[in-house]
């Protein structure tokens, strides 16, 4: 049976979800494996090295550098603080006095007599690493993070900007065709994820940011308005750590796409539930979707589930070219001979159904997979 070449989009109420959770250098896992943990806990931490400064003491002195280890008044491996004097040089007779202080707290780490440097290491900076997945802690990997499973519901997008947020959801429109508009964003919107329908104006993201929202999932979003939050054109490049306050998903794509009805109402189903969000996207090798997760109770035990990686008659997928981009649809056939497409091409395709109940002949490589 052939099977699809696109990643598989997921859109399932109940299944087992798996994270690994790493530190970027080893520090300290402060779970233990069999440990229920939730998504805001803190499940790792480590310390980043402070930023160096360099302090040209030989240069503020107005000495030679093999000079300055004799005009120092700290040592090596001292921690200082900001204002503090460094060194000192006292002119002829005590007349002329000369102090080059610190520009920051930190540590003396070295000092040169051949630059006639000295210099500080500031504070380490503290990292904490959250579970970000409510669940299980199946797997600790010593001094650097841990593997987290869970029962929940998934839903991935096709487009996201903005980091891993924690909030409640809260449908503010009446269908997945419907605009989120300003008005819809609540007066109060501290801590929510808003799911609104067919797009979000950028007016609406911005009163949504403006009142403490943390999230915007929407079907689509106009890329010139995506342009205005970001203040640059957003490349190919991997998203995810743009400095936004609110994390905006798209589950259909760029335009005027209504979100996908089975979206809609299984984020409809879960309102007022605490969920976690990623907006990080690549779509190259190594693909990452956007995506919200709502976590159960539900211990993992022996739950077994089937993904569908196979294009067969029956299967859900979504059209991901022009004239239907972002259209649902459902294999009702599948050709085993080759044919020739208006672009010249002699390609295998597939027929499917649209929502409106028509049938339509593309190209295989033309959908990806909706694992259910």
């Amino acid at each position: 049976m052939a099977h699809a070449y696109t990643p598989g989009l997921l859109v399932r109420e109940r299944a087992v979800i798996r994270k690994r959770r790493m530190l970027p250098i080893r520090g300290q896992v402060l779970v233990r494996t069999g440990d229920r943990v939730r998504a805001q806990q803190i499940v790792a931490r480590a310390e980043l090295p402070g930023n160096v400064q360099l302090v040209n003491i030989a240069h503020h002195l107005g000495i030679e550098p093999a000079d300055v280890p004799a005009k120092l008044k700290v040592q090596v491996g001292e921690r200082i603080q900001r204002g503090q004097p460094l060194a000192e040089n006292v002119g002829l007779f005590g007349l002329f006095r000369s102090v080059v202080s610190s520009p920051c707290d930190g540590e003396v780490e070295a000092v040169s007599a051949v630059t006639g440097q000295l210099i500080l290491r500031e504070p380490n900076i503290p990292l904490e690493l959250t579970a970000y997945l409510s669940g299980e802690v199946v797997d600790v990997i010593e001094d650097e993070g841990v593997e987290l499973a869970a029962v929940g519901t998934i839903v991935q997008g096709i487009l996201g900007v903005g980091g891993e947020k924690f909030g409640r959801l809260a449908v503010v429109v009446k269908s997945p065709t419907e605009e989120l508009r300003p008005e819809d964003v609540p007066a109060d919107a501290k801590g929510l994820i808003l799911v609104g329908g067919q797009r979000a104006s950028l007016s609406a993201y911005r009163v949504a940011a403006e009142r403490g929202a943390v999230g915007v999932v929407v079907g689509s979003f106009d890329d010139a308005d995506l342009s205005q939050i970001l203040g640059y054109d957003l490349g190919i490049a991997i998203t995810g750590g743009e400095d936004i306050p609110t994390t905006l998903i798209l589950t259909e794509g760029f335009g005027r796409l209504a979100m996908a009805e089975r979206t809609f109402a299984l984020l409809k189903k879960l309102e007022g539930r605490e969920a976690s969000i990623n907006g990080a996207t690549q779509i190259r090798a190594g693909v990452i979707r956007p995506e919200i997760i709502v976590s159960s109770d539900e211990a993992v035990g022996e739950l077994r589930q089937e993904t569908i990686t196979e294009t067969r008659v029956g299967s859900l997928v979504r059209i991901i070219r022009e004239p239907h981009f972002g259209t649902l649809a459902r294999i009702k056939a599948l050709p085993s001979e080759p044919v020739v497409i208006e672009s010249g091409a002699t390609v295998r395709v597939m027929v499917v159904e649209l929502p409106d109940g028509r049938e339509h002949i593309l190209p295989r490589a033309n959908v990806e997979l909706i694992e259910l």
